[in-house]
């Protein structure tokens, strides 16, 4: 698992499966999921957040509780 400064962080679900959740500019959070190599996660996360697929609010709460707890859904 890694954290960027701009309250960003990523875990990996398999080597090849990456999910990020990100903080946005007004409080609130979304999470993306993607496949990615696996070759180094500590840059492929950045694809993943960019172009990985949104995830439903109920199921980045279970991944990222501490995100859901602080920030509101950005739907």
């Amino acid at each position: 698992m890694s954290e960027s400064k701009a309250k960003r962080r990523w875990i990996a679900l398999d080597c090849h499966v990456l999910v990020v959740a990100s903080e946005g500019h007004f409080g609130d959070w979304s999470a993306y999921i993607g496949a990615v190599a696996g070759d180094n996660h500590d840059l492929e996360w950045l694809e993943v957040l960019h172009h990985g697929s949104k995830l439903p609010e109920k199921v980045a709460a279970v991944l990222f509780p501490d995100f859901a707890e602080k920030f509101v859904w950005r739907s």
